[in-house]
């Protein structure tokens, strides 16, 4: 109960301080900054290489492709029947298909499941989550605003990013024993700075602007992303026949709010940004309910 308070105070407090507070210049690109090239990377180092070797860990990683793929084929579909632009097809496949799955996915599994189910989530965003929005998350963007694609440009920017290579690198530790105790626990210290700061930045970035002519594509957008990706990965994992916390944490991985990034993305590239941002908010405020309510469910 106290991390999930954590996480709403830390919420709460971005929000309150982008309202009333005078803050400084570049404050979200510096916490983004620390948030993704130092506190990210050491949570993966940290825990990676703790993961106990599991044949079930292949679905929380193949949860995230159900959920970006599966929103490119819904949202393609309901485009052609509902006349809808190209771009809006785009900046509904970025921002439904790919989950807040390191900002809002590891303090709400590590407040609902502790470190056992955290790891598990770091796989899910690591391996699944961020090669999509780095690889898949671009050829969309590049599709539906008609720009071009350039294979070097993504292999670059996935082989460059440093949660990645962390992943890379804790793997490799595990496999070989571990770190030495003090390491493992500077490396945890340093980690634990993401859930606060990251909730903080959402805060701060966050938006809510309704527009009546949002409301189908809204809703369409968030039944995909916080109610019919999570069954959908439930129903591949219950068919696979696996079970347990692997099971529980990739559905809810798949039920996280819309992805921050994916958002800024289609703003990058035109595809209405409006409805990007308006989605992201939305969806932001919602899993903070249906997240609680699906893991009371999946039990």
């Amino acid at each position: 109960m106290s991390a999930l308070l954590t996480l709403f105070a830390c919420l709460a407090l971005g929000i309150l301080c982008r309202r009333f507070a005078r803050l400084p210049d570049g404050i979200v690109p510096g916490l983004n900054w620390w948030v993704l090239n130092v506190a990210l990377p050491a949570l993966a180092l940290a825990l990676v290489p703790r993961v106990a070797l599991d044949a079930h860990l292949w679905l929380p990683v193949a949860g995230m492709y159900v959920t970006f793929f599966g929103a490119w084929f819904v949202f393609a579909m309901l485009g052609r029947l509902w006349g809808w632009s190209r771009q809006r097809v785009g900046c509904l496949t970025l921002a439904c298909g790919l989950g807040n799955t390191s900002f809002m996915g590891y303090p709400m599994i590590e407040a609902l499941h502790g470190k056992d189910g955290l790891s598990i989530a770091v796989i899910a965003d690591q391996m699944g989550c961020f090669p999509l929005l780095a690889a898949g998350g671009i050829v969309v963007a590049s599709i539906y605003s008609g720009k071009g694609t350039q294979v070097g440009v993504v292999v670059g920017r996935v082989l460059r990013f440093p949660a990645f290579l962390a992943l890379l690198l804790g793997m490799l530790v595990g496999v070989t024993g571990g770190w030495p105790e003090a390491a493992d626990r500077l490396l945890m210290q340093i980690g634990q700075t993401l859930t606060p700061l990251a909730l903080f930045s959402v805060g701060l970035q966050f938006r809510l602007a309704l527009r009546r002519e949002h409301a189908g594509p809204l809703l369409a957008g968030l039944g995909w992303k916080l109610l019919l990706a999570p069954l959908a990965v439930f129903g591949l994992g219950v068919f696979a026949g696996v079970g347990g916390l692997v099971l529980v944490v990739a559905v809810l991985q798949a039920a996280m709010a819309p992805m921050i990034s994916a958002a800024i993305l289609a703003d990058q590239h035109g595809l209405e940004p409006d409805l990007a941002n308006t989605v992201l908010g939305a969806g932001i405020l919602l899993s903070l309910v249906t997240v609680p309510l699906g893991n009371a469910w999946l039990g």
